[in-house]
């Protein structure tokens, strides 16, 4: 075991050799401690010393302590020596206590830099998830807007397509009329020509009372026949053949059915006031209806639904516009919608002839199978059945109902 004594840097030197086992240091203000099991080294130190930067190292089985003193002053020994038993004990006491301080302190302070650590980490965290939400909503943001303008811009388009068609059509009808003026003004001059003959030949002064003129003759069959007397021209139009028999004959109702179909065709809502914008097709409601129809068509049912929505708005009375949008709000899961335009359109389907019963048999079908997507299978099964009253011979409506009604009973429908 050494002790050297450094006065000029005021720092003490200890080592001494150890075997290489398991060992615990410890410096304390006035105390080394080493505890090499089962032996136990403790030095009981002259001063206080600096213990934040005092250090013990092992290596090849040696132990080097680098004290340094907290005053600088001149020590007699590196130890206490000859000191009460209770002194010594006190200061032992003593250094635990601070070590244990000591201790605690640094458990809290590791502690608190945790919780800092943390918290920068979360703070960190949030920062990268509002960058990239950021980064999302501003992707989201140019796609919206590269859309809009694709669509603008394909709007443009059919626009100016639409303009050229007219101004097409404009053209055609333009030299179809200059055509009709170059005609008529050719037969017009032709007439007149044919006129300013006949009228210098029968001018021509003859030679004699009496005397034969050799053009007499043809003269006579060149004059124009005169123009022909007005006359009435009476049409008879052959009456409506109804596929029904005599006997069974519905002709008051099916005169009914079209009266009321022209008188629909014929009605526009009066308050056009916001549609004001609109191309003149587009305020035709059987354009509406196919424009809608191609887009059911297509798969594209909100834009079906939203063109029967205009058309329905310029013409309430057609019940093929809500027939097709029940059709429509079925596929969009909108049930009670459904449920609603089928029970309208049956409403506008009387009275009940041949010609309807087509449209008839749909709008209960669309409407019994709202009601039994929504459970609702005797309301369901009641429409079915009145769609086999229509078409009885419709062997998937029978098929259909059977399964309704095995729902009904509590048994599995037959696959």
């Amino acid at each position: 075991m050494e002790a050297h004594l450094d006065r000029k840097s005021c720092i003490h030197s200890y080592s001494t050799e150890v075997r290489m086992m398991k060992t615990r240091t410890a410096l304390s203000v006035r105390g080394a401690r080493v505890s090499i099991p089962p032996f136990l080294f403790e030095a009981i130190l002259y001063a206080p010393i600096d213990e934040t930067n005092s250090t013990a190292k092992i290596g090849n089985g040696i132990i080097f302590f680098t004290l340094y003193k907290k005053e600088e002053a001149m020590w007699d020994s590196l130890t206490i020596e000859n000191d009460n038993k209770e002194k010594l004990q006190y200061l032992r006491e003593n250094a635990v206590l601070k070590a244990h301080e000591k201790a605690k302190e640094e458990t809290e302070a590791k502690k608190v830099t945790k919780q800092e650590h943390k918290k920068y980490a979360l703070e960190a965290t949030m920062k990268l998830e509002e960058a990239e939400r950021k980064r999302i909503e501003d992707l989201k943001e140019k796609e919206r807007q590269k859309v809009t303008k694709e669509l603008e811009l394909w709007k443009k388009q059919q626009e100016d397509a639409e303009k050229q068609k007219r101004v097409q059509k404009a053209r055609e009808l333009l030299q179809e009329v200059e055509q009709l003026k170059e005609r008529k003004k050719e037969k017009m001059n032709k007439t007149r020509t044919l006129n300013e003959g006949t009228s210098e030949t029968r001018l021509k002064p003859t030679k004699g009372h009496g005397s034969y003129n050799m053009f007499s003759e043809n003269l006579k069959e060149e004059q124009l026949p005169a123009p022909r007397s007005a006359a009435t021209i009476k049409i008879d139009f052959t009456s409506r053949v109804f596929p029904t028999a005599l006997r069974e004959s519905r002709v008051a109702e099916e005169e009914e059915w079209l009266r009321k179909q022209a008188e629909a065709r014929r009605v526009i809502s009066a308050d056009l006031s916001d549609l004001e914008d609109l191309e003149e097709e587009e305020r035709n409601p059987d354009w509406l209806k196919d424009k809608g129809n191609k887009m059911f068509a297509t798969g594209n049912y909100l834009a079906a639904v939203n063109a029967y929505n205009l058309a329905v708005r310029l013409n309430n009375k057609l019940p093929l516009l809500y027939l097709n949008r029940a059709a429509c709000h079925l596929k969009l899961r909108n049930l009670h919608k459904a449920i609603e335009d089928s029970s309208k359109a049956l409403e506008l389907l009387t009275p009940p002839v041949p010609d309807n019963e087509n449209a008839r048999v749909k709008a209960y079908v669309r409407r019994g199978t709202a009601f039994c997507q929504l459970e609702l299978y005797t309301e369901g099964l009641q429409d079915y059945e009145a769609a086999l009253k229509i078409d009885p011979k419709n062997r998937t409506i029978e098929k259909d109902a059977e399964k309704i009604r095995q729902l009904i009973q509590g048994t599995p429908p037959d696959s």
